[in-house]
């Protein structure tokens, strides 16, 4: 397995594509409410990819996906097809966005609420990207990636969650997924050691019920088998030469360490 570090150049260029990711988020947020479709969301995500920022969505086309954005709603895990069905008060959502420009990928997710959430959605929620900022927290030069999937897990089951295991985090730069593979469970100590100029995303997918999912006839949207909640909350990240940038990082999150359990 080769892992690429990133060259000065390269990592300038993956500042840029995060920053935009970050941005279509950002972007997005107002729009966000009871009564749009995800269909039309995804259209807003298009043209403000395409038409402002003059980058391109890396989902469309990509592995025949049809749409630019990936819209996962309540018990959906990942990789949901935007459609015509309508947001409800209630109804909770994974956004998840990646952008290229000028050839280098940038990749970001989080979840929106819509109208006032239960305290239990609500939860979920907070638990899957507390599990995040766990995992970003541990990113540095000599850290093992098992370590990091160890930290995720154990945190997560100890907040009486499951984490999903079919799918994970992905080194990234001129490939939308390279190596290495991140695992959000697992054995402290073991896999690949971070290096300085490694970019990769942490992306734990957090269920309310069991762990176990599957996937829908449109061979890409994933489910809870229990059908109960899921929530996730992705980064793309450069391991420094002492911790970790992280590049898709929103202004709301600029103390995003005060998340982390104490």
């Amino acid at each position: 397995m080769t892992v690429q570090i990133k060259s000065a150049d390269q990592i300038e260029k993956m500042r840029i594509a995060g920053k935009l990711a970050a941005d279509v988020l950002d972007m997005i947020k107002p729009h966000v409410i009871a009564g749009i479709t995800t269909d039309e969301l995804d259209k807003i995500c298009h043209e403000f990819i395409v038409d402002e920022q003059k980058a391109i969505p890396a989902p469309l086309n990509y592995h025949g996906f049809p749409k630019s954005i990936c819209t996962s709603v309540n018990h959906q895990v990942c990789h949901g097809i935007p459609s015509n069905k309508k947001l409800k008060k209630g109804d909770v959502i994974n956004i998840d966005i990646t952008v290229i420009k000028d050839g280098f990928h940038g990749d970001t997710s989080k979840m929106f609420l819509i109208g006032k959430p239960n305290v239990a959605t609500l939860r979920l929620s907070d638990v899957a990207q507390t599990a995040l900022y766990i995992g970003i927290n541990m990113v540095k030069p000599g850290v093992k990636l098992g370590s990091i999937g160890h930290a995720i897990q154990t945190y997560s089951e100890a907040q009486h969650y499951s984490v999903v295991r079919e799918y994970c985090g992905h080194g990234i730069g001129e490939q939308f997924h390279e190596e290495p593979q991140v695992l959000h469970y697992g054995k402290a100590d073991t896999g690949i050691t971070l290096k300085e100029g490694m970019c990769f995303t942490i992306e734990p997918m957090v269920n309310q019920g069991k762990r176990h999912i599957k996937v829908l006839p449109d061979k890409w949207t994933v489910i809870t088998k229990d059908h109960k909640l899921s929530a996730q909350w992705e980064h793309t990240l450069l391991v420094t030469a002492d911790g970790v940038d992280i590049l898709t990082l929103r202004d709301e999150e600029k103390d995003w360490r005060d998340k982390l359990p104490s």
